[in-house]
C-alpha cells in the first residue's frame, strides 16, 4: 500500500510539458496534446486519493477494539522505612478574654490602649453606670428575703419533723403500755378491780408489787465491830422462832446513838424467804468474826420485803389524749403471786395511722418548700453574682496576663449594655493543632516534643492533648485523623494568631526490613468468607504459603485486577508493618527477592 502511494505521488509529481513559445499561436495538434497531458494529471490525483483513503479503512477495519494493558512489578527488597507525621496548623493564643458590659455607663478612664502588655490584675477602665450599682443593692436585698424565707422553711419543716417523731413515738409507747406487766417476781397489793370495757387513766396507780422471795433487815452493831463485819459476810437471822440462814448486802457506817451513850453503825441482812414469813416480823442476828468469836447487833431488827413498787398503766407516757380501754386482765388481784414479765392489763390498741401519715404528708410539702427556698436562694444568688460581676466590669482589671488585642474605650464615651470593650491575648504561649492519622496516633505521648518551623524559625512543642473522639472515614481515603495540640513556647513572639506552623518528625522506624510498594498489597477476601492481606509473586510453582483467592472473571475489554497462576504468579498471606507514603514494611509472609506484582496501566486502548 506504502509503495502505491509513493508510486502515486511520483506521478503525480512529473514534469509538465514546456509551454509554448512566447508571441507564437499554438497549433490544433499541440492543443490536443495539452487536453491529455491534463487528463492524465487529473485521473493520478484521483488514484492516489482513493489509495490514501483505501489503506486508512482497511487500517481502521482491522484494528482491535481489546485494551493493551502491562504489568507493572517490582521486588521484594530489604531497607529501611520510616512512618513520619508532617503537616502544618493552625496557631492560637492559650488564653484570651473579652470584657463585655452589662449595663450602660459613661467611660471616666481608660488606663490601656491596643497593643499594650499587660498583667494579671491591672487596672483597665473606669465606668459609672448608676444602673449597675441599683441592680445590685436590688439583687441583693432579693438575696436577703429569700435566706429569710429559707430560713423560716427550716424551722418549719424541724417543727413538722418533730410533730411527726412524736406521733412515731406515741405510737411505740402506746403499742408498748397496752399490757401492763409484773416488773418482777413477787406478791401483788393494794390493787384495783377493774372490769373489760372500763377506761384506764393514765397514769392511774393498778397495784403495788412486792417482792416477798426475799427479806432485809436492818441490824445496828457496836462500832467496836467495825472492820469485822464485811459485805458478803454470812449470818443467822432467828425469826418466828426459826434460824434462817443469810448474808449481809450492805454495811452503812451511821452514827446511831443509844440512850446508853453507845455509837452504833448499820448492815443490813437479806434472807431467802422459807414459805411463810412477811414484812413487820421481828428478828434476831448473830455472826461470827474472823477469829471465830460470835458477834450479836444491838436489839432486833423488823424483815422489810426486798423490794417494793407501785404499777402504773405506762400509757400515761403517750404524749396524746386518747384513754385506753381495758381489754383483759387476769392475775390483778391482792395477795396474787406472779412472775417477771407477765401480763396484768391488756388495754386496747390505739390507731395513729390517720395522724401519721398526715404529719409525714406535712413533712413532704415542708421539704418540698424546703427545696423550692434553696433554689429560689440560690437563684438570688446567681442574680448578685451577675449583678457584681456586672458593676464590677466597670472599674475592671485584666483578667489574665497578656497583650491588649482591641480597646474601644474613649473617655467620655457613652457605653451600652452587650458591648464587648477590651480584648486580652496571652501570646506567650501558643497552642498549635496538627492532625496525626491512626497509623501513627498511638505513637503520640502526652509530654513528648515536635520540632516546629514558622517562616524559618525554629519552635518547639509539647504535646498537652489527644482527642481520640473522633470516629470514622475522616481523611475521605480509609484513614482518620485525631487532633493533637501542642503548647508552643513564643517568648519572642514571632508566632501570630492565625499563622501555620510546619511539622515533621518520625514516630517509628524499622530497619533491614522487607519493603514492597503499597500498590502490591492486596486485601481480598478468601475462599472460607475471610480477609486477607496478600501480595501476588511470581513462582515456577505454587508457594505452600499460598491461600485461594477468587478472581473475577474479566468481560470483554475490561483491565485485570489481579494476575492469575497462568501468569505465573500466586497470592501469599502477609502481615504488614510500617508505612509510609509510598511503601510498606512485610513482617511476615516474604523473604526478600520476591518478584512482587503491583498492578495493571493501560498501554492502548484503540489500534493494531
Amino acid at each position: 500500500m506504502s509503495e502505491e502511494v509513493n508510486n502515486t505521488s511520483a506521478a503525480v509529481a512529473a514534469p509538465a510539458a514546456p509551454a509554448a513559445a512566447e508571441g507564437k499561436k499554438p497549433t490544433g495538434k499541440k492543443r490536443k496534446k495539452g487536453h491529455l497531458v491534463r487528463n492524465l494529471i487529473i485521473a493520478a490525483v484521483v488514484l492516489a486519493a482513493l489509495g490514501v483513503g483505501g489503506f486508512f479503512l482497511f487500517r481502521f477495519l482491522g484494528a482491535s477494539s481489546e485494551p493493551d494493558s502491562q504489568m507493572m512489578t517490582q521486588v521484594a527488597e530489604f531497607g529501611s522505612i520510616q512512618s513520619t507525621v508532617q503537616g502544618s496548623g493552625p496557631a492560637r493564643a492559650k488564653e484570651s478574654a473579652a470584657i463585655t458590659l452589662q449595663n450602660a455607663g459613661t467611660v471616666q478612664k481608660v488606663y490601656v490602649t491596643e497593643g499594650q502588655v499587660v498583667s494579671e490584675g491591672d487596672p483597665l477602665y473606669e465606668v459609672v453606670s448608676p444602673a449597675a450599682q441599683e441592680a445590685l443593692e436590688a439583687a441583693q436585698s432579693k438575696l436577703s428575703d429569700r435566706r429569710d424565707a429559707l430560713t423560716k422553711a427550716q424551722k418549719t419543716l424541724s417543727e413538722d419533723q418533730q410533730s411527726y417523731d412524736d406521733l412515731l413515738e406515741d405510737q411505740r409507747l402506746s403499742d408498748e403500755a397496752r399490757f401492763v406487766r409484773a416488773p418482777f417476781s413477787g406478791q401483788l397489793r393494794d390493787t384495783v378491780r377493774y372490769r373489760v370495757g372500763d377506761k384506764v387513766t393514765r397514769g392511774e396507780k393498778v397495784a403495788e408489787l412486792v417482792n416477798d422471795r426475799k427479806f432485809r433487815i436492818p441490824f445496828y452493831f457496836s462500832y467496836a465491830y467495825e472492820g469485822q463485819i464485811a459485805v458478803g459476810q454470812p449470818v443467822l437471822v432467828t425469826v418466828s422462832g426459826s434460824d434462817v440462814p443469810g448474808v449481809i448486802e450492805e454495811v452503812n457506817m451511821v452514827r446511831r446513838v443509844t440512850p446508853e451513850g453507845t455509837l452504833l453503825f448499820e448492815a443490813v441482812a437479806v434472807i431467802d424467804n422459807p414459805g411463810a414469813l412477811t414484812d413487820g416480823l421481828t428478828a434476831w442476828a448473830s455472826l461470827t468474826s474472823a477469829g471465830g468469836d460470835l458477834i450479836y447487833p444491838y436489839g432486833t431488827g423488823t424483815l422489810e420485803f426486798y423490794q417494793t413498787q407501785e404499777i402504773w398503766s405506762e400509757a400515761a407516757k403517750a404524749k396524746n389524749d386518747r384513754e385506753p380501754t381495758l381489754v383483759e386482765t387476769t392475775a390483778l388481784r391482792d395477795y396474787a403471786d406472779v412472775s417477771e414479765g407477765q401480763v396484768l392489763l391488756t388495754l386496747s390498741a390505739e390507731n395513729f395511722d390517720r395522724d401519721i401519715e398526715s404529719a409525714r404528708e406535712q413533712v413532704r410539702l415542708s421539704q418540698d418548700n424546703i427545696t423550692a427556698a434553696q433554689e429560689s436562694v440560690a437563684d438570688a444568688q446567681k442574680d448578685v453574682e451577675e449583678a457584681q460581676e456586672a458593676l464590677d466590669d466597670f472599674s475592671a482589671t485584666a483578667p489574665i496576663s497578656g497583650t491588649v488585642i482591641s480597646c474601644s474605650l474613649v473617655e467620655g464615651q457613652e457605653v451600652k449594655s452587650g458591648e464587648t470593650v477590651i480584648t486580652i491575648s496571652n501570646n506567650t504561649t501558643m497552642l498549635v493543632t496538627m492532625q496525626v492519622d491512626d497509623r501513627n496516633i498511638a505513637y503520640i505521648k502526652s509530654g513528648m516534643t515536635v520540632e516546629l518551623q514558622n517562616n524559618g524559625t525554629p519552635l518547639t512543642g509539647v504535646v498537652t492533648k489527644i482527642d481520640m473522639s473522633l470516629s470514622g472515614d475522616a481523611m475521605g481515603n480509609g484513614m482518620t485523623n485525631y487532633p493533637v495540640t501542642l503548647e508552643v513556647d513564643n517568648s519572642d513572639g514571632s508566632l501570630l494568631e492565625g499563622m501555620w506552623p510546619s511539622y515533621s518528625f518520625v514516630t517509628s522506624q524499622s530497619d533491614n526490613c522487607i519493603v514492597v510498594p503499597m500498590q502490591s498489597v492486596k486485601y481480598v477476601s478468601l475462599e472460607d468468607g475471610e480477609t486477607a492481606s496478600v501480595v501476588f509473586i511470581q513462582a515456577d510453582s505454587r508457594p505452600e504459603n499460598a491461600v485461594d483467592v477468587e478472581i473475577p472473571e474479566l468481560m470483554p475489554g475490561e483491565t485485570p485486577t489481579y494476575p492469575s497462576e497462568s501468569d505465573g504468579y500466586y497470592p501469599v498471606a502477609v502481615e504488614t508493618g510500617l508505612s509510609d507514603n509510598y511503601n510498606v514494611e512485610i513482617k511476615s509472609g516474604l523473604n526478600g527477592g520476591e518478584t512482587v506484582f503491583v498492578s495493571y496501566i493501560m498501554t492502548q486502548a484503540w489500534g493494531g
